[in-house]
């Protein structure tokens, strides 16, 4: 029994032609090759598993190639070639930089380095995860990269290349390599499947790539896994089963009971996707997905934007014709909240619940917007155009509820009541024209005539009742001006402090009682006040004050006075250990005494 190689490994690119999806990357270096430009350092970055140090590789393999094809690739049959596929090439050597990063291990190449190639052009040395050396081993790296011998090549490899210092970027020339699409990731499976005479459905595949998230080593692992679970039959349900992906069915369901505003179906969809064992968390991430796919597949020119099959891309643009983008755009910012708040939620399911249920109010709000808008445009203007008689009976009655009844004057001519007011009278265009009123609308307009009554400029000043025409006497309030003295002000201020404390305003009640008002003639009432704080404090309540002493004063004309005290700086300053010690000796003598007895210092 043959041992069992993977996917990964036995498919790995051993030519230029063979990399996937890095066109731009191998067509540079073959063309550096052909030209014999090669630069003394490279740096390869992106992600995982897209063929960084495979290139890596093939470069080196083809740098001491001593037979290059007209196609500037390696012939595979030379001795450096087969040295190279056995793994005992003495002028290509790879070195882990996750577990040799110290300054020692640095130290050690440089040693290495020193010595010529014994056949072939380059000594070359792949360092892989180079971003993992630590700070000191750049810094022992740093010389020997900037000028290594002319027969040294450095490649260097890492999926984090912000780790990297910039004076080793400085370097290198640096090449940055892409994701592989879907799409590409999708044929190469299907290839290796036809070699290997597995058999697979087209969206098994494409769910496959899918899942990788643009690694290729990770899709032939996914793949290599799914074709021993099916026994080489790779069915797209399997896959689902497999990698545990919520089939985009539920999605379709849910979003069309979203439409049809079906609570209660929404709902036993999601439970039986949590029986079926997906979380919350994964199945929000998915309808967020599905919505924004639904959104791109509204246009044309965005349907590529879908990395879908190209059956899917249809069902996808059909329904997504059915759905508004406002809506889409709504309902993604409903579940996207949703998202970020669902970790921080002690009630999980409830949080996706109410998502659901938000979702499927979301129709009705537009049905009700769409209304208001129809209902204020009918209101606003009915149709001129021919109009009926009901119409017409709506406009003359809603011009009378407007309009208000204005007397008639001894001329016959109606009166304003206040403001000039415009009448607006729809007819029937078969109507006859009042010989009074000449219409202000051209007649060649077929639209009912719209006239307009006007008030004359006299008739603004005509009073109400021409038969009355007195003024209404405004009633005069008297204000109270009684005299008060020194002892009625201080018995008012006592009640308002009473008032105060009854209704628990503890903070005016302490700034009010230490007060004595003074009084003054002509209704005035000096406060000295100790700072500036209780002076701000009083102005916020000056009109209940104010209020409550005129009411007991019976005096409308009391107005304050105030007038700011300035401390005595020597009765505020605070006391030192000396003057504790005197103020305590004073009320008990023998302090001192034991002081001395005991050899007590004053503490500081």
């Amino acid at each position: 029994m043959s041992r069992f190689v993977v996917s990964a490994r036995k498919y790995r690119p051993d030519h230029f032609n063979t990399v996937l999806g890095q066109k731009q990357v191998t067509e540079t270096l073959k063309n550096a090759i052909k030209t014999g430009q090669l630069a003394q350092s490279f740096l390869f970055c992106g992600p995982r598993g897209v063929g960084k140090t495979s290139c890596a590789r093939i470069l080196a393999k083809t740098i001491n190639c001593t037979n290059i094809g007209a196609d500037f690739e390696a012939c595979g049959t030379c001795d450096s070639c087969i040295s190279f596929a056995n793994g005992n090439s003495f002028n290509i050597q790879e070195l882990d930089a996750a577990s040799n990063n110290s300054v020692e291990d640095i130290r050690s190449l440089v040693e290495q380095i020193r010595y010529a190639p014994q056949a072939g052009k380059y000594k070359i040395y792949i360092i892989d995860e180079v971003h993992m050396l630590s700070q000191n081993a750049f810094n022992a790296f740093l010389k020997t990269l900037e000028e290594p011998p002319s027969y040294v090549i450095f490649i260097l490899a890492t999926t984090e290349k912000q780790k990297i210092i910039p004076t080793i970027l400085s370097r290198c020339q640096i090449f940055d390599f892409n994701r592989i699409t879907v799409q590409d990731a999708a044929d190469h499976l299907a290839f290796i499947a036809g070699n290997e005479g597995i058999q697979f459905e087209p969206e098994a595949l494409h769910l496959i790539a899918q899942k990788s998230d643009g690694a290729m080593r990770d899709a032939l692992s996914i793949f290599d896994q799914l074709s021993i679970f099916t026994s080489g039959n790779i069915s797209y349900k399997s896959v689902l089963e497999n990698l545990h992906i919520l089939d985009q069915d539920y999605y379709f369901q849910i979003t069309e009971k979203v439409l049809e505003e079906d609570i209660p179906g929404v709902l036993l969809i999601f439970d039986e996707i949590l029986k079926n064992g997906f979380n919350g968390n994964d199945f929000l991430s998915g309808l967020s997905t599905y919505y924004r796919d639904l959104l791109v597949s509204k246009d044309e020119s965005t349907l590529k934007l879908l990395e879908v099959m190209p059956q899917t891309q249809e069902k996808y643009r059909l329904h997504a014709s059915r759905i508004s983008p406002a809506f889409l755009i709504n309902a993604l910012s409903i579940t996207n909240q949703a998202e970020i708040q669902y970790r921080n939620s002690r009630n999980q399911r409830l949080q996706v619940e109410l998502a659901l249920i938000k979702l499927c109010h979301i129709p009705s709000v537009f049905r009700f917007q769409e209304g208001s808008e129809s209902s204020a445009l009918k209101k606003k203007a009915l149709t001129l155009d021919n109009p009926t008689d009901t119409q017409v009976h709506l406009v003359k009655k809603e011009a009378e509820s407007v309009e208000t009844p204005l007397p008639k004057t001894s001329e016959g001519i109606d009166t304003p009541v206040s403001l000039p007011q415009i009448h607006l009278e729809v007819k029937q265009k078969e109507e006859k024209e009042s010989p009074n009123l000449k219409p202000s609308i051209n007649k060649s307009v077929s639209s009912p005539e719209i006239r307009f009554k006007i008030p004359k400029k006299e008739e603004f000043f005509k009073p109400l009742n021409p038969e009355n025409t007195e003024t209404p006497s405004i009633p005069i309030v008297k204000k109270r001006n009684e005299h008060f003295g020194p002892e009625q002000v201080l018995l008012a201020w006592k009640k308002l402090i009473k008032d105060v404390e009854s209704k628990q305003n503890h903070g005016l009640y302490s700034i009010l009682t230490p007060i004595q008002p003074e009084w003054c003639p002509e209704s005035l009432i000096r406060l000295k006040v100790q700072n500036q704080v209780q002076k701000t404090l009083i102005l916020e309540e000056a009109d209940f004050i104010i209020q409550f002493l005129r009411e007991e004063l019976k005096n409308d004309f009391v107005h304050f006075e105030y007038q700011i005290e300035a401390y005595e700086t020597a009765s505020l300053a605070p006391f030192t250990a000396e003057d504790k010690l005197k103020h305590l000796s004073e009320i008990n003598p023998v302090l001192l005494k034991l002081k001395s007895q005991l050899g007590f210092d004053i503490d500081y």
